[in-house]
């Protein structure tokens, strides 16, 4: 009986060490599934800080792309009316020397009619002057002349063609004659 009681205690010992075995491996399984799953879990997290990050930049990349469309499409209008307007600042001092009242009081409503809608849109006059220091980032030379006084070398001496911007950005360059 000794033997057979050994040889039960040890069969007994034996599945004991396997169902140990076994259990600290579930055990280790379960903990390596729950790692795993952190892991993952982890990784989900990033995916998707990444892609409501790389969203948000959409977001604000195509929302200034917009703004800059309507800037543009607004810059080509207005660059077509310049020369409209500049036409109309020269009739406006023709007119200005008729007798009649009544004309140049109608046209220069029509004239400032004009100016204030394409101020309204953002239209604004380069303030350049004859007199000022010639700043190339701000006008155009189109050519020298012999300064009339030495106070005016390297100065304007005279403004060709007004200059306008949109915004801060000039859309048309100011034609001056610079005194040498």
């Amino acid at each position: 009986m000794t033997t057979e009681n050994t040889e039960k205690d040890q069969e007994l010992d034996d599945a004991t060490l396997e169902a140990n075995a076994n259990g600290e491996q579930l055990i280790v399984e379960e903990l390596s599934i729950e790692e795993q799953l952190t892991k993952d879990l982890a990784n989900e997290k990033d995916k998707f800080l990444r892609l409501f990050a790389e969203f948000e930049n959409y977001k604000r990349r195509t929302s200034k792309e917009r703004m800059d469309l309507f800037k543009t499409a607004n810059q080509e209008v207005l660059q077509a009316m310049l020369p409209v307007l500049d036409d109309f600042d020269r009739g406006m001092a023709e007119i200005k020397k008729s007798d009649d009242e009544a004309l140049v009081k109608g046209v220069e409503l029509i004239h400032e009619k004009l100016r204030s809608t394409l101020v309204s849109k953002g239209l604004e006059e380069v303030e350049v002057r004859s007199g000022d220091a010639f700043n190339a980032d701000f006008a155009e030379a189109i050519t020298q002349i012999p300064a009339p006084s030495p106070k005016l070398k390297g100065k304007i001496v005279d403004v060709i063609e007004k200059g306008y911007k949109l915004g801060d950005k000039i859309i048309r360059f100011p034609k001056v004659v610079i005194g040498q």
